[in-house]
């Protein structure tokens, strides 16, 4: 479990966070959502301490992570995979070069265990017998999936994925929405998920917060989210003529 409390984060004069609260789950898949410019991805960025917090705490498992040394912090990284928004994969690389890659840097597996780990991964993420391919040669749903893969080789207690469905047809997402959630549930992991995607919130949310203003200004469930009565959280669920017919349905029930 990850515990933000009372976290502000200013760039010179300018306040981006602004004294935000939120808790995100162990097992569940907890989102981040909200519009452009409203502090959701220097939020994440200072759960895993890419940003120093300007004020206020995040604790994982009740230890105060922004008060830790280098060597305590690094730990805490070790046990964090991270699904970036453009899959990130060396493209010189293959599949299963990638996938490796975090087990060479910081494990002291050997050769054979590492292998056995990336086709468990692979596997899990139906990509069997991939493991020669390069990323070039891997459709967009793919080479997602190698990203999940390559996040979850370390066995991590923490899954943050930036924008999972960035730039895939609506089918891969639910997909790739249906994987993270799978892995989540499976593996016990607190996964934060940072997406625009309603389909996203509406399948997959578990705990939601919504950002706006640099602020928590909504928490809650999917379940929830669907009957709120919040303004700016209406004004974002609903952006789209598709949704508003299905506010409109709803409202005639």
């Amino acid at each position: 479990m990850i515990e933000v409390k009372g976290v502000s984060k200013k760039f010179g004069e300018h306040l981006v966070l602004d004294n935000v609260s939120t808790n995100f789950e162990k097992g569940k898949v907890n989102l981040i959502i909200g519009s452009s410019g409203q502090g959701k991805s220097v939020l994440a960025k200072c759960i895993v301490g890419l940003h120093p917090v300007t004020s206020g705490q995040i604790l994982y498992n009740g230890i105060d992570f922004c008060s830790m040394d280098d060597d305590a912090m690094r730990e805490i990284r070790k046990q964090i995979g991270m699904l970036f928004q453009g899959s990130a994969l060396f493209d010189s690389m293959t599949v299963e070069e990638n996938i490796r890659f975090p087990l060479q840097m910081f494990t002291k597996m050997t050769s054979v265990e590492q292998k056995k780990q990336v086709d468990f991964c692979l596997e899990r993420v139906n990509l069997s017998g991939k493991n020669k391919l390069f990323p070039a040669e891997c459709s967009g749903g793919m080479q997602k999936r190698v990203a999940i893969a390559r996040a979850i080789v370390m066995n991590p207690d923490y899954l943050f994925c930036d924008e999972p469905n960035s730039g895939l047809d609506p089918k891969t997402s639910i997909l790739i929405d249906e994987l993270i959630k799978e892995i989540t549930y499976e593996f016990k992991t607190t996964t934060i998920v940072i997406t625009h995607d309603m389909n996203s919130v509406i399948e997959i949310g578990d705990n939601i917060t919504f950002m706006h203003q640099g602020k928590n200004w909504w928490s809650g469930t999917k379940e929830e989210i669907i009957q709120t009565n919040n303004k700016e959280v209406i004004d974002f669920v609903y952006a789209s003529k598709f949704m508003k017919q299905i506010k409109n349905k709803l409202n005639e029930i």
